[in-house]
Parts: structure tokens; sequence; C-alpha cells
């Protein structure tokens, strides 16, 4: 991870603990920055040891189960399967071995991204809103999963100065102090152990580690078949921005990964001996960028502009983006309560019988506004036969078969659903929950809900469910699966707490 400056992007609840992670990674003696060979930097043995990649990923764990709950955290599951799948599809060709990835959205107008312990990357809206591509959002993806590859960030958490020390010491702190149930007051604990000892550094990855996170990038934009000349449009575009809005955190991204002109120069010299390759964007990007562009708006000017944008947009595009704009419309429409106005723009972006997930789901959507439960139901089912891939139409299914007061079949579709996809939803086992209570099975529900709150990492929650399902439970063999379950949370709990120990200490 990069040096975050106080106008940085992350305004999480945990934005301390982000930048102290960053401070971390970064923070190095001038003699060392100075003396990286190029190609990748040593770790060594005791590095080796003290961050493996399972221990970074269990870091990184612990941190997403804090920053979900933050309200600029976008619990939305078209766009955070939509922007993992386009990174699982970059890692695909990666120069090395990728961990298991998972990306997810902020709610944040600033044009940045960035990587954290365990392959965990955040993407602001402001940086999706920014493409004119899906090959240039690719290319700011590829970057960052460049430095996952390379484990820039475990390199730099395992460097032995005094201020990442310090640093690490604050965010197993932190950390500790939400496992015993004071997570309110995260941020706090972060400033009160250190943050004076990170902030305003000149902190960030060296320019080897940038240069082999541009070429590992690159690899992976050309394998995937993205446009390469995307990452040269994005990168200058990106350096522009920071020049325009140096002081004011515009430039968020360029500032934490400096674009100098011989990174440029590298690229477009690597575009120039490529022939041209014209990527046809998916629908998926462009629909989601329409929809992002009125989430990241937090006040009514910003909604006012967002509106503005579309509206023009929708009068000069065609085809696929003019049909996404009607969509942003609907979606900004649904949001604000104007089912009226949402159902006119919704028909104008399905005209000529144009279709795609985002627009079944916005309908489904609208007929629950509109408390029509049976057209609600009759499109979600229509709607999952064509997209049967899709996270979000499955959910919307769930929702008018409980709306449906049909839980037995809802029940049996969640049980279905997660045996085929695992945890890659987590709500499904909270809707799961909801539907056993509503057909009077609380053991079975908060069971589920205990699943739920493991799988966002949440395990002090995950335990208290259980402990709530055994003392229900008046069955002697439900009760002894049930403290096998609470054995291996408190397992999970006591490793997570050692591991934060060791870097307290």
């Amino acid at each position: 991870m990069r040096r975050w400056d106080k106008t940085s992007t992350l305004r999480w609840a945990f934005k301390p603990l982000i930048l102290l992670l960053s401070a971390s990674v970064a923070v190095g003696s001038v003699t060392a920055v100075c003396a990286q060979p190029v190609g990748l930097p040593s770790m060594g043995a005791a590095s080796a040891a003290d961050l493996s990649p399972y221990v970074e990923k269990q870091l990184g764990q612990a941190i997403m189960a804090e920053g979900r709950r933050d309200p600029t955290y976008i619990n939305d599951a078209e766009l955070n399967q939509y922007l993992t799948s386009l990174g699982r599809k970059l890692a695909q060709y990666s120069p090395g071995s990728v961990p298991d990835i998972e990306l997810f959205g902020v709610r944040d107008p600033e044009i940045n991204a960035f990587a954290m312990p365990g392959g965990y990357i955040g993407v602001n809206t402001g940086l999706i809103v920014a493409t004119d591509s899906e090959s240039e959002l690719a290319a700011v993806l590829g970057h960052e999963i460049g430095h996952v590859v390379q484990r820039h960030i475990a390199r730099g958490m395992t460097q032995q100065s005094q201020s990442g020390a310090i640093a690490m010491a604050s965010v197993a702190a932190a950390l500790l102090a939400a496992l015993a149930g004071g997570g309110g007051n995260l941020a706090m604990g972060v400033a009160a152990f250190g943050q004076a000892a990170a902030i305003d550094r000149q902190l960030g990855f060296s320019r080897d580690a940038e240069r082999e996170a541009d070429r590992a990038g690159f690899q992976m934009l050309t394998g995937a078949g993205f446009d390469p000349a995307g990452m040269s449009r994005m990168f200058g575009r990106l350096m522009n921005a920071s020049r325009l809005n140096e002081g004011t955190g515009g430039g968020a991204w360029a500032s934490t990964h400096p674009l100098s002109i011989e990174r440029m120069s590298d690229i477009q010299n690597r575009v120039r001996g490529l022939p041209a390759v014209r990527h046809v964007d998916s629908d998926d990007y462009w629909y989601l960028r329409a929809k992002m562009r009125v989430v990241q708006g937090r006040d009514a000017t910003s909604l006012r502009t967002a509106t503005q944008l579309l509206q023009d947009e929708s009068r000069t595009l065609t085809g696929v983006r003019q049909s996404a704009a009607f969509y942003g419309l609907a979606y900004g429409d649904l949001q604000r309560g104007n089912l009226a106005s949402a159902a006119r723009n919704l028909d104008q972006a399905s005209a000529d019988g144009r279709s795609s997930p985002e627009l079944a789901k916005l309908a489904i959507d609208l007929a629950v506004a509109q408390k029509d439960a049976p057209r609600a139901l009759s499109l979600a089912e229509a709607a999952w036969k064509k997209y049967p891939d899709r996270y979000a139409i499955g959910m919307v299914y769930v929702q008018a078969l409980q709306n449906a007061g049909r839980h037995d079949q809802a029940q049996a579709f969640l049980r279905d659903r997660i045996k085929q996809w695992g945890v890659g939803e987590p709500a499904f086992y909270q809707m799961l929950a909801q539907s056993e209570e509503s057909t009077g099975d609380r053991v079975g529900a908060r069971r589920e809900m205990a699943r739920y709150y493991v799988a966002i990492g949440a395990l002090p929650a995950a335990e208290a469910q259980l402990r709530q399902a055994r003392d229900i439970s008046r069955d002697f063999y439900e009760q002894s699966q049930i403290d096998v379950q609470i054995k291996e949370v408190r397992d999970s709990l006591e490793e997570q707490r050692r591991l934060l120990q060791r870097f307290k200490g």
C-alpha cells in the first residue's frame, strides 16, 4: 500500500488504520530505498517468516471485518461481483501466483484505488466514473494487482524501521480492541497509538516497485484482451488530474503512485510495439459506471450534477451508452422515490428490446417499490432463468419469494446457491436466516447468521449467534454440533488474536 495524505481517498471509519498500514508498507531508510536493485526487492528470511501469505490474508480479513461496517463501503452485489470478476480475469495472466483477490467499491469521488494485505483491493467510485473505457479501468486495477503479485505490501510491512514498527503496533492494537468489542472507537484508538508517527511522511513504493507493478499490470491487460493503449491514456489523464488538483487531493491515485515521465515513456514504448487492439467494452461496465455516478453523489449539488451529465449523455449518445445513461437516471429516480419518472427512464433504457442483468434487477426493484409483489416475482423468475450466474439477480429473486411468503422455496433456492457459490455472496446466509426465522426455525436461523458473520470476518458476532442457538436448542445431537462450531470460531478468534498480539509486541 502507499502513502495516503490527509485529503486522500478512503474516508472510512478506520481511515487512520489504512494510513498506518500505508506507512508501515512504505517507511524505510533512505539507504535501503536507494540500494534497492532493479527487479524484486529481497524479503529475507525474517520478512518471509513474519508475513507469510497466510498471515497477510488473516490481517486483511481482520481489516475488512471493520471496513465493511463503514457507510462508504458499497455493499452492492452487482458492483462487487463485476469488479472481482474483472480483477480475477486480469490475474489469470499475472507473471506470478496471485491470492484469491477480492475487489470492492468505495463511495468516494476521488480518483483512486488501493490494495490492502491479503489481496483485498478497494476501488473508488471516482475512478470508475473517470474512465472512458473498460480498458482504462482494467489498467489501474492491473497495476494494483501487480503490487499484490509482487508482494510489495508484505515486503513493506516487514521493514524493521522504528516508524514501521510503531505503525504495525498501532494497527494491531486497534484491531484487538475491535475484537474485544471496541470497534466503535477504532479510529480514535489508532490515532492514539501512533498516527502522528506515520502521517505526513513522504511515503510510497520505490520507483522499481512502481515499474514492476506497471509491467505486471501491462502483461495482465494485454493477456486478458484489453486495449493496451488504455493504460497510457489513463495514466496520462491521472497525471493531468494530479497537476490540476495539486494541493486539493483531486489526483489521489497519481499522488500516491507518482507518474514520472520515465514510467509513461516505458508504457508508451510497450504500446507502440504491439498491434492495435479493439476491445469491446462489456455492457456491465457502462451500466455500473452510470450507477456509480449516482451512488457517489454526497449532496443535492453533486446529485444534480450527476443527473445533468446523465441527461446530456441520454440525448447525445447511442446504443448501450445511451441505455446506460437512462438506466442511471432511472436508478437515481428510484433512490429518491420518484417512481413514475423511474419507470419512464427505465422504459427508455430498455428500448428496442435491450436487456441486461442491471436493467432486469432495476425493474424488479421498481416493482417492489410500487408494492406490486406478483409482478416483482414474475420478473425475478424470468430474470433468474436468463441470468443464473448473477448474485444480485439471485438475491432479488429470493426477496420476491420471501415477500410472497414462499419461504420453503426461498430456503431451497438459497441452499442450492450456497452449495454452488460457497461464500461468494455472504448475504445468502443472512437471507436464509431470515426465511428460517419466518418459518419458526430459530436455531437454524442463528446458525446461518453465524455463518454469515464468519464469512465477513465478524467472529465475535458469530460466536454470540452460536451461543444463542445452543441455548434455544433442546436436541442433544444438535447441541453437540453447535459446540463444535463454537470451538472452531473460538479457535479462529484466538489465532487472530495471537497474530495481532505478535504485531502489537
